[in-house]
């Protein structure tokens, strides 16, 4: 079977190298735009599970893995700022609180045709922050297309006074130990892999 990622994000993929696997990506083109009324654990597992439909049909014999993530602040849902003053005020609004992250998973086995998901929690403590650090941050890793303005594996840890979760790679963007979990459950182990 080939393993696919639904995605085209060049985080997901770095994080997906640590496998081993070889795996292909397709970009599934899948709205993001939330649904009234929808917790942030429902609207990443939609967006995981969109994702990695949305790609099946093109992928025979094939294990779909689709992945989606969102932040919030005092229940507040925080997207990707894409722009300087839009993050500038995303981390004023962070420093000194916890920030919820959510990671949606999603495993679909285009042979038999199962499906796979899961919502994977991670808080991050930021530390107080002055704005000046903020926009020099900003500045140093261009942060602009993350949920939550910062990266973690670069710079952004000097912005937290703690991290809480099962997998640092959820925070990343694809929690790899939920994913180890799932590839086992279809067969698949990754230390044993090879392609059948």
């Amino acid at each position: 079977m080939k393993l696919v990622l639904a995605s085209t994000s060049p985080y997901r993929s770095r994080i997906l190298e640590q496998l081993g696997i070889p795996f292909v990506t397709d970009n599934p083109g899948v709205d993001e735009t939330a649904m009234p009324g929808e917790t942030m654990p429902e609207y990443v597992t939609r967006l995981a599970l969109e994702k990695a439909r949305a790609v099946a049909s093109r992928h025979e014999d094939s294990l779909i893995i689709g992945s989606d993530q969102a932040c919030s602040i005092g229940g507040i849902i925080m997207g990707k700022p894409g722009t300087e003053e839009a993050g500038v005020k995303q981390l004023k609004m962070c420093s000194g609180k916890w920030l919820e992250f959510r990671t949606g998973l999603a495993l679909i086995n285009t042979r038999s045709r199962s499906e796979n998901s899961v919502a994977e929690p991670f808080r991050v403590k930021f530390r107080q922050l002055v704005e000046q650090e903020i926009r020099a941050y900003i500045k140093r890793d261009r942060p602009l297309d993350c949920a939550g303005c910062f990266k973690v594996e670069a710079a952004g840890i000097t912005l937290f006074d703690a991290l809480e979760g099962r997998d640092y790679n959820t925070l990343l963007g694809l929690p790899m130990i939920a994913l180890v979990d799932m590839l086992r459950s279809e067969g698949i182990n990754p230390l044993l892999w090879q392609e059948c």
